[in-house]
């Protein structure tokens, strides 16, 4: 099969390896698309922790296909960037006949269902309007939309910190009100933060970290995208606003780098 890997910060290329076994408890997935996550980005780009030349798919994890009976489907994948991946068996979700052709990048999706269940308030702010902070705004409805170099005013009750960096976390931060609840869904894989304790301690604010690592809650989180998207609350369309072909990984890998204006998420398709 052809598969993508990442043979240094910057440089990936397609290769011709062998197709994976599935074990007992596995199935295959024959991958229609597959996400670029901003969390690996820091592996696009290069960190003195990570290890290179990745293993063929890695870190493709936003995954959806079909399977052996031909059964469509989103899956926790991690290898999802070559035309088959396997996935857990408990860890499938069946994607309902009114998607068929629609992009479903399961595991992002969770994501976002899952940071929304975290940030239920009466008056929420979102900081950071990519992929993971649109979905959550669309989600939750009525609330304020943060982009980079908007000048709002606070206090929120909740405030989503969806961008995963520095200056989103100051400013997610400054807008939470006494009391209230910064939520934390930003990946923040690219070094250390400073944050100002002492306000946090004076405003007595609580800080939620909306990450999961129970693969049950992510797949708790596809069924209840699936529901949205079929009530028209989440737009499948969209939130995908670029496509490339397997053969442009990189092409893809850099554009999430880049996020040039209107960019939202890039996916791969074998």
């Amino acid at each position: 099969m052809l598969a993508g890997s990442v043979l240094a910060p910057g440089t990936a290329r397609t290769s011709r390896v062998s197709v994976p076994e599935a074990a007992p408890d596995e199935v295959l997935v024959h991958v229609e698309g597959c996400g670029v996550c901003g969390s690996s980005l820091p592996y696009w780009t290069g960190r003195e922790w990570f290890t290179y030349p990745g293993a063929p798919g890695a870190p493709g994890h936003e995954v959806w296909g079909r399977l052996e009976d031909g059964r469509r489907v989103a899956a926790l994948c991690y290898r999802g960037y070559a035309e088959l991946d396997v996935a857990a068996a408990d860890t499938i979700v069946e994607l309902p006949a009114e998607l068929d052709d629609l992009p479903f990048q399961g595991e992002a999706l969770a994501c976002a269902v899952n940071v929304a269940a975290a940030a239920r308030g009466e008056r929420v702010a979102v900081v950071g309007m990519g992929f993971l902070g649109t979905a959550v705004a669309r989600i939750l409805g009525d609330v304020t939309e943060i982009r980079r170099d908007t000048a709002v005013e606070g206090p929120f009750d909740v405030v989503v910190e969806a961008a995963g960096t520095q200056d989103a976390l100051d400013t997610a931060s400054r807008l939470v009100a006494p009391g209230g609840h910064l939520v934390i869904a930003g990946y923040h894989q690219d070094g250390l933060r400073s944050i100002d304790l002492g306000s946090w301690n004076w405003r007595a604010i609580e800080i939620v970290n909306a990450h999961e690592r129970d693969r049950q809650a992510y797949v708790r989180g596809m069924r209840e995208a699936i529901a949205l998207a079929l009530d028209g609350i989440i737009d499948l369309e969209e939130l995908v606003t670029h496509r490339f072909p397997l053969e442009r990984l990189e092409d893809a890998f850099e554009l999430a780098r880049t996020r040039p204006r209107g960019f939202l998420k890039a996916v791969v398709c074998p």
